[in-house]
């Protein structure tokens, strides 16, 4: 088997130390080509390059954004010819949804071993995904509020910041004291429904959970799984109670987040989100900048994943 090792060596919980043990284990059992990647975009570059020769796995060690690219490069060219590798993930991240949402441990080493487990075993599963627009997305993307977190965050890590649990909550409570007191932007259709005006926000999920705060699962639509259509939530009030009323719901368990104030739906193939003034738009945690017009849809079984 031939495989392709693509590193994010800025990941916020990668090592050099790790790295090594990760490609010594996996050039055991594998015929490896490690790719320390340099610049945005290197990774899809990596990954499209591995598609184009005809690699049989395509492994992605990093955060959600070092997975996005690697999925986006992989399944840039859809060419018949070409043979699509299986994609493995080692997460070497701070959230790690996507990995920790297929079931994988958050350790790199133990992830490893369930990596060399399911080569040695020939195990594997499809998964379906999303798309925004013309961008892949493997758990979740977002307009709105949960965008410009993204992008104050990467701001903040740019200028030397430590990306940690508490300084996404200051941001996210920083930004929702600024888009609070604004008007609603946003109209959602979701299918062949009648469009919904009036809403501050649009959170799109490909799984569940939404993300994790810490160690705890937030859970936006827990009927959304890899299996499923897509699932949106989005709220047209953002009185503080009322915010903190949803998300303590999401914190709780399994609970579905329900409410008047709340536009929720489940397993759906195609959303619509249209802005009256162009907002940040975010997938897998990586900022695209500002979008007038997102267009959500479901592609299943996209993807084969070896776990």
């Amino acid at each position: 088997m031939r495989a392709v090792l693509v590193v994010n060596p800025q990941a916020t919980s990668t090592t050099a130390a790790r790295r090594d043990v990760l490609a010594h284990a996996l050039a055991d059992v594998v015929k490896l080509e490690v790719v320390q990647t340099r610049y945005r975009g290197h990774a899809a570059d990596a990954a499209r390059a591995a598609v184009a020769d005809d690699i049989d796995l395509v492994i992605a060690h990093g955060g959600d954004g070092t997975v996005n690219e690697v999925v986006n490069g992989m399944l840039s060219d859809p060419r018949p010819e070409h043979r699509m590798p299986r994609l493995g993930v080692v997460p070497g991240g701070s959230a790690n949804v996507f990995a920790r949402a297929l079931g994988l441990p958050k350790d790199p080493i133990e992830a490893t071993h369930r990596l060399l487990q399911a080569i040695a075993s020939d195990s594997s599963r499809l998964v379906g995904l999303g798309k925004a627009n013309d961008r892949w997305f493997t758990f979740n993307a977002g307009v709105g509020w949960d965008a410009d977190v993204v992008a104050e965050v990467e701001q903040l890590r740019g200028r030397g910041r430590n990306v940690t649990p508490a300084l996404y909550a200051r941001t996210a409570l920083s930004c929702y004291f600024r888009m609070s007191r604004q008007a609603p932007q946003i109209t959602v259709r979701v299918g062949d429904e009648p469009p919904t005006t009036g809403l501050h926000t649009a959170f799109v999920a490909n799984t569940d959970p939404w993300t994790y705060l810490g160690s705890r699962p937030m859970r936006m639509n827990p009927d959304t799984t890899f299996d499923t259509g897509l699932g949106v939530f989005s709220l047209s009030d953002m009185n503080a109670y009322v915010v903190l009323r949803y998300i303590a719901q999401m914190l709780r368990g399994r609970a579905k987040p329900h409410g008047r104030n709340a536009l929720r739906r489940a397993d759906v193939d195609y959303i619509h989100v249209a802005c009256q003034e162009p907002l940040r738009l975010q997938v897998d945690g990586d900022n695209l900048g500002e979008r007038s017009v997102i267009e959500f849809v479901s592609v299943p079984d996209a993807l084969r994943v070896a776990v």
